[in-house]
């Protein structure tokens, strides 16, 4: 038996999964999000591991005699996030989240400051990585910065809390802009250029690699005969392509989440910063990957939902399958700034061609389209890095929608796939890892595609329609961006 906690913005998914990868049962714990300051986004660490405690609670109430069996515990978190410890492992501060924008100054200095940032990290200094946000704690908390004896990612202060050990695995560590991607190792000029050294990191390990074991005491709560052993993990995204079977180059995923990814699995360091692209280790060894992110996806259509007063669901209720041809109405998914291909942080959402005639069921649409644009600028970025894509998996809450199944593939102009158990992929993934951590077997043995729901493809009406509309779409972002400067 294997646990998988996966550590995601808006809650924390516990999956416990048997040696035959079946999902015997999935606890879910809601959080939320402090936004103190425009730009600013927060969370306290303690709603984290109470939130945890539940969820593991939780299944041992409803599956008892799988819980005394667990072998394998695997993590998977949002990435990003500056969790700052004192000496004596003491929370300073709220956690700044990757969807934060305060340290836009900060990413300028950092890269002035040391001019290689982008050849060893692979990636272009963003407000949203954790090196920034550490240079905005120096310059406007420096009280807290003096204190700070160590800075973990959110997943690696659950297993602080879940081991006593102070560890990362190599994916989540990648999204930091202190890792020297292609040598999986700490870089000590990037740590130099934001004050720090390796004595304020956690130690490195692979993904599928064992990070130490849970504490007696935790144990004993959930009531398990052995210590199981806790896995390196993964950042969210690794452990969605782990989840996926994600693991050979060329395999790809769209992931419709809070924030929307597409991934694509390299042989190698591979980085193209110039156009924001991502370029990060994987969760296993020698295995790297690319991704296009975008900041708003499924959370762009949350917002509307509030908005309007009405729950999403009641949203979506009626809405065709596959929409007849584009909106008239053009939406700019920038609620929180954007990553790639743009990397600005100030700009922010627009809908352009509202009319009379726009109706709820046309707000709709014209979402779900500008989220699919954004994901098909990040599907050039990646192209213009030398990668090409074929097909594509789909995974998170957005891809329960038909609506905007369909007008991804048409937009992407490539056959997608809804998978089974999408919802919980980062915590099955985490699940996994925390297998390999145990078994020692081959990735490839374990991490098999998942089962297929069905396939998409583009319709060459559509796919026409919506290429007319992409390239409209492609001409706002620098009418919005000399507005919003």
């Amino acid at each position: 038996m294997y646990i998988g906690i996966d550590l995601g913005t808006s809650s924390i998914k516990c999956v416990l999964v048997d040696s035959d990868q079946k999902v015997l049962a999935v606890a879910t714990e809601a959080l939320d999000v402090s936004r103190p300051a425009p730009t600013h986004s927060e969370q306290d660490p303690a709603h984290w591991w109470q939130a945890t405690l539940r969820g593991l609670d939780r299944l041992a109430t409803e599956a008892p005699q799988a819980m005394a069996a667990v072998r394998g515990i695997g993590l998977s978190g949002q990435m990003h996030g500056a969790t700052l410890l004192d000496s004596g492992n003491r929370v300073l501060r709220p956690c700044i989240l990757w969807n934060d924008g305060r340290a836009a100054a900060e990413c300028i200095e950092m890269e002035a400051a040391w001019p290689q940032l982008r050849a060893v990290t692979g990636n272009i200094a963003m407000p949203g990585f954790t090196a920034p946000k550490l240079l905005w704690v120096k310059k406007h908390e420096p009280d807290i910065f003096a204190k700070t004896a160590k800075v973990l990612l959110p997943k690696a202060y659950l297993r602080l809390l879940l081991t006593g050990e102070h560890a990362e695995d190599m994916s989540d560590a990648a999204g930091t802009l202190w890792l020297d991607v292609a040598k999986r190792d700490w870089s000590d000029a990037a740590l130099a250029a934001t004050g720090l050294s390796r004595n304020h990191m956690p130690r490195l390990i692979e993904g599928s690699a064992a990070s130490g074991r849970l504490k007696p005491e935790l144990q004993r709560r959930w009531g398990m005969g052995t210590a199981p052993v806790v896995a390196g993990g993964a950042g969210d995204n690794a452990a969605g392509a782990v989840s996926l079977g994600a693991v050979n180059p060329g395999d790809a995923f769209v992931s419709l989440g809070t924030s929307g990814v597409l991934w694509a699995t390299t042989a190698g360091f591979a980085p193209n910063p110039g156009d924001a692209v991502h370029a990060f280790c994987h969760a296993l060894p020698q295995t790297w990957h690319q991704m296009g992110v975008i900041l708003s996806a499924a959370s762009c259509l949350a917002w509307l939902a509030e908005t309007l007063g009405e729950p999403e669901a009641r949203l979506l209720a009626g809405m065709r399958e596959t929409p007849m041809r584009p909106s008239d109405v053009t939406f700019l998914p920038y609620l929180s700034g954007e990553r790639t291909p743009h990397n600005d942080a100030r700009i922010r959402g627009a809908f352009i061609g509202l009319s009379h005639q726009t109706d709820r069921a046309g707000l709709v649409q014209s979402v779900m389209e500008g989220v699919a644009f954004a994901l098909r600028d990040c599907l050039e970025a990646l192209r213009a890095a030398g990668t090409q894509i074929e097909t594509a998996d789909v995974i998170g809450g957005g891809a329960r929608s038909p609506l905007w199944l369909s007008i991804l593939a048409n937009v992407l102009d490539l056959p997608l796939t809804q998978v089974m158990g999408a919802e919980v992929s980062g915590a099955f993934g985490a699940a996994r890892l925390g297998r390999l951590a145990v078994t020692g077997e081959t990735p490839t043995a374990v991490c098999g595609k998942p089962e297929r729901a069905h396939a998409i493809s583009p319709s060459p009406t559509l796919r026409d329609a919506y290429a007319e509309s992409y390239v409209r779409y492609r001409k706002l972002y620098p009418a919005l961006k000399e507005i919003a400067s």
